[in-house]
């Protein structure tokens, strides 16, 4: 290209950006530039959860398994791969209360850490003991090997691949499975590698009647299942005090929590109600196009406050049902959760607003649960649906699997 072509050139990209910058400011245009060197970059690499010598196939796996089983006298070794925690990570708490209940039960439990980016070990066993105080467990890097264990527990997706492909010593081995994981993409390339690992021959723990169903309908597979908890000892109705507003856990970055369809649903929640108070919390959301609380990350005793001052709440998530919906409930907040076959699979509770997954169906919902005369009433009888068990049954039935993985019926 000569100097003339050239010059020309830029003053159009240079004449789009002023355009840019008077219509959507500073912001949008920086929005815009980064989007530029996001893709130049090729950034969208960094979003790839394995290693490529982390990646194992169904096709090519021969695990081995040990020749003989161990006496039940003597105690299980068990491991469990997982990503290093963020602090307060609701899936993370879930999985450490199976590996609270395996400590308890006399075994001895390992986690291994597979973090690709090559993260500080020791900072990440500090969220562990921090955030987790009751797990007893050694702490290693999963990049180091998966030895030295009778069982190991694939948590995810990513860490079935990295149990495949660093756990080859004879061992037995499990998949706790929380979610269908490959929902959580378009059909592509992580769809497939996240559904292949179900065909790993792990013996896989399905959390729900939506894990399940998908694994028996999508792969023809007969998992074993259990079912969802709630922590009523922390998520309780607390003394009489005024309820006014509603809260949203708000995550972003995760679409499967439909962050974008709750704000413009709280949008136009707020042009109705602007008297109500609208909590946010998890991320710190800016620029907010209506006035908002941000709490940021919260412990569960400051959630259950905060929960307990408001009238209700969204609960969104477009794969298996977010274990918010009943902790909501538990603190007698009436949960606001979109319509699907999926959350239904596993709530079943008529506390519950359903509501029409679109804006306003979404703000309907909210504004019907705000304006309802009795929502005191309503509030008390929301906390006492909440089954009382706590997370014993699921406990107990991933105790029941990986005892019968070692030890043998």
């Amino acid at each position: 290209m000569n100097a003339a072509g050239s010059g020309r050139q830029l003053g159009a990209k240079l004449a789009k950006a002023a355009g840019i910058l008077r219509q959507d400011g500073p912001r949008g245009l920086a929005q815009r530039l980064t989007r530029v060197a996001y893709d130049r970059l090729d950034a969208a690499s960094l979003d790839e959860p394995l290693l490529y010598d982390d990646i194992a196939d169904s096709t090519r796996l021969d695990l081995a398994v040990p020749e003989q089983r161990p006496s039940h006298s003597q105690p299980m070794t068990v491991g469990w791969v997982t990503v290093p925690p963020r602090a307060g990570s609701g899936g993370h708490t879930t999985l450490f209360r199976m590996v609270e209940a395996v400590e308890k039960a006399g075994h001895r439990c390992v986690l291994f850490l597979y973090d690709r980016y090559g993260g500080d070990l020791r900072e990440q066993e500090r969220v562990i003991r921090g955030w987790w105080p009751d797990i007893r467990a050694e702490v290693r890097d999963a990049s180091a090997g998966i030895t030295g264990v009778d069982a190991c527990v694939a948590s995810s997706w990513d860490t079935a691949h990295v149990l495949a492909r660093r756990g080859t010593a004879p061992m037995r081995r499990a998949y706790f499975i929380q979610d269908f994981e490959p929902y959580f993409y378009p059909r592509g390339s992580l769809y497939s590698l996240a559904e292949d690992t179900y065909r790993f021959g792990f013996r896989n723990i399905a959390l729900g009647e939506m894990v399940a169903r998908a694994l028996r309908s999508e792969l023809g597979l007969a998992p074993d299942v259990t079912e969802f908890g709630c922590d009523t000892s922390v998520y309780r109705p607390l003394e009489d005090g005024e309820r006014t507003g509603v809260v949203l856990y708000a995550r972003p970055n995760v679409p499967r929590r439909g962050y974008w369809l709750a704000r413009l649903a709280l949008q136009r929640f707020h042009e109705h109600h602007p008297e109500v108070p609208i909590h946010f919390y998890g991320t710190e959301v800016k620029n907010l196009p209506f006035p908002a609380v941000q709490h940021g990350r919260l412990t569960p005793a400051e959630l259950n406050e905060l929960y307990n001052s408001s009238i209700a709440g969204l609960a969104m998530s477009f794969t298996n049902i977010s274990l918010v919906a009943e902790e909501m409930l538990a603190a007698g907040t009436v949960p606001v959760v979109n319509d699907s076959v999926h959350s239904r699979a596993d709530l079943v509770n008529e506390h519950v607003a359903w509501a029409a997954p679109t804006p306003l169906g979404i703000a309907a919902a909210l504004s019907a649960v705000v304006t309802r005369p009795d929502g005191d009433t309503a509030a008390k009888a929301a906390a006492a649906s909440v089954r009382q068990f706590g997370w014993t049954r699921a406990q107990a039935d991933v105790l029941r699997v990986l005892e019968d993985e070692v030890y043998g019926s």
